[in-house]
């Protein structure tokens, strides 16, 4: 076996940049796709990392692809490189940095966009670096060019919304929209979780099981398995689930709890508690602007429609005349306050405040840092250079922990007294907010998309980032040029997969923060609808072969369900259109990036023959 001793730092930045592609995709595709659940309060935050992070790695390591294509998509010809191993592994090299420095960019600016279009077209600008422009494959290319990606930047959230919107209309007309409609949520729960049990096994089956193979299966296999697996969730819902969640929801038994379930038919004669509450022991999904564990008078109410009259939730309310009849620039000029960046910076000092406050590690480690600033002077003096030996362990404790513990609901709906703050008040007030009984039925169904979600997101797009590392390792470890595909270990799939888990716990809450409630109102009726969309659209893409990011298509989602709510004032179109802006300049931004990295160092002068 040879090795290629003296391209050593070449395999080790490429590592690196493996490395750091993976922890983006978790940070910020990862993310985004747990952002919906987290929105409409099916999980909570810390529950969307530990389940986001499991589901990934068993997706990766147990039915991931054990094998890469040396080309993504087709986008550069095999005999660019002339069966040159160096220059294969520096194109790869330069195809993560280029991808990796625009996501993090991104990510660190709180824009989404997707990883798995950023490392092809950073592919496509290495190619015009190393073969030149004729070379790289710009059209159709049955549906593996750079013109099917185009094609998906469009088609996808378009026709993702479309199908979110059937489904949440659909579940508007049998449950939210009758006088009564506890019963038609319980009654009917078993239809949806078939629907999403077949969905999900689809999804599974055709997008993220490629080492098993069951996409190649006959048709009748796929058919019973499919439906095999959605109608035992219809039956074992119907015995087990709808008595449980009717003691719970319709009789309002408090005393009723998650381990009675395998009771099943004997909860039907269930007596109701002697103490009957007016309302069930479920959570409030409605979204408040308001902390509560701040006392200060920076606090809000979000308007929310019920039963077509507005109501409002929380404190010290802005007029509805400010919010409806005057525009942004009247309210704010008739209310005199603090600028954007005072209030982001009040905001945050508040949070970091109660964070101080807190036991354990990360509460020791932001005190450490609030009483040990920077002193007057430069960073080289004696006194400065104690201090930051004292903050390194704290500011590693706080990258670590601080993510997991950040506010994503209080970041998400927007900073009171601010344009942003105000804009959000405004689309809440055209969502109709439904009982809380009725969509905690639905909260059950939206953890089951998303964990299918992460496990095939980890099956299938975990080679979006092992591929270019597993060619970069072949390369370097045979000394020849990886062919059409390169074999993928397991350990590089398991570094990867925890790498993925580790950008999102850590860093994904940046992404999180404007995904979701900053686009539209979410519930988990209206979430659940928004992640069965964008199954269905990433499953219709992949019977074509055509490239399409799951986070491009859960955006869709939410605004198709978003307008269900009657008008287009329901969504924040400054929020989309910063998306589409961002999804637009991926492909030149980190084609010109990984393009001008290849074309300096392979033209670097060299003065070794």
């Amino acid at each position: 076996m040879a090795v290629l001793s003296e391209y050593n730092y070449v395999f080790a930045i490429g590592t690196l940049f493996a490395l750091l592609d993976a922890y983006n995709n978790g940070a910020n595709d990862v993310a985004n796709s747990w952002a919906t659940s987290v929105s409409s309060r099916s999980v909570t935050y810390q529950q969307a990392m530990v389940l986001g992070a499991v589901f990934e790695m068993l997706g990766a390591i147990t039915v991931g692809a054990r094998t890469a294509s040396t080309i993504k998509n087709k986008i550069i010809p095999l005999d660019a490189f002339q069966d040159n191993a160096g220059v294969q592994m520096l194109a790869f090299t330069c195809a993560l940095a280029g991808a990796s420095m625009w996501v993090m960019w991104c990510t660190r600016h709180s824009a989404h966009v997707s990883s798995s279009y950023s490392l092809i077209s950073a592919v496509a600008g290495v190619g015009v670096a190393t073969a030149g422009a004729a070379q790289v494959e710009w059209g159709w290319n049955g549906g593996q060019g750079l013109g099917a990606i185009f094609a998906g930047l469009g088609l996808a959230p378009l026709i993702s919304g479309g199908f979110a919107a059937t489904i949440f209309m659909l579940i508007k007309l049998i449950v939210h929209l009758r006088k009564n409609p506890m019963p038609w949520a319980v009654y009917t729960s078993p239809f949806f979780f078939l629907v999403a049990g077949t969905i999900c096994t689809l999804s599974v089956v055709y997008k993220g099981s490629p080492n098993l193979g069951l996409n190649k299966k006959p048709a009748w296999y796929i058919a019973s398995v499919t439906l095999g697996v959605g109608g035992g969730l219809f039956v074992l819902s119907a015995i087990f689930f709808v008595p449980w969640l009717y003691a719970k929801t319709i009789k309002k038994d408090h005393t009723i709890r998650f381990w009675h379930l395998p009771l099943g038919p004997m909860l039907w004669r269930r007596p109701a508690p002697a103490e009957v509450h007016e309302h069930a022991n479920v959570p409030d999904y409605a979204v408040i602007q308001k902390d509560h564990d701040d006392d200060s008078t920076h606090s809000s109410e979000v308007g929310v429609k019920v039963g077509g009259n507005v109501t409002k939730v929380g404190v010290q309310a802005t007029p509805e005349k400010s919010s409806h009849d005057r525009s942004l620039a009247e309210a704010e000029a008739a209310t005199p306050q603090m600028s954007y960046k005072e209030r982001v910076a009040e905001a945050q000092a508040r949070f970091h405040a109660k964070l101080r406050k807190k036991r354990g590690p990360l509460g020791w480690a932001m005190r450490m840092l609030h009483n040990n600033p920077l002193a007057p002077g430069e960073i080289y003096e004696l006194k400065n250079i104690k201090i930051i030996l004292k903050r390194i362990p704290a500011m590693i404790t706080v990258a670590a922990l601080y993510g997991v513990n950040y506010d994503i609901h209080a970041a998400q709906t927007g900073i009171h007294g601010t344009p942003e703050g105000r804009r959000m008040e405004r689309v809440y007030s055209h969502a109709t907010k439904y009982p809380n009984e009725v969509e905690h039925t639905y909260s059950y169904i939206q953890v089951i998309t998303a964990c299918t979600a992460s496990f095939a997101h980890g099956a299938n797009d975990i080679g979006n980032a092992v591929g270019p590392w597993a060619v970069i390792y072949s390369a370097w470890k045979t000394g020849d040029a990886a062919k059409s595909s390169a074999e993928v270990p397991i350990w590089q799939l398991a570094v990867l997969s925890a790498t993925l888990s580790v950008g999102l716990i850590t860093y994904g809450y940046n992404i999180m923060k404007v995904m979701g409630n900053k686009i539209t109102y979410h519930s988990p009726s209206r979430g659940s609808s928004m992640e069965m969309g964008a199954a269905i659209t990433v499953l219709l893409f992949s019977q074509y072969k055509l490239p399409v990011s799951t986070s491009m298509c859960i955006t869709g989602a939410t605004v198709g369900v978003g307008l269900c709510n009657g008008t287009w004032r329901a969504v924040n179109w400054q929020r989309v259109g910063l998306l589409g802006f961002s999804w637009l300049m991926t492909i030149p931004v980190a084609g010109t990036l990984a393009g001008c990295i290849m074309g300096v160092v392979l033209n670097a002068p060299h003065f070794l023959s």
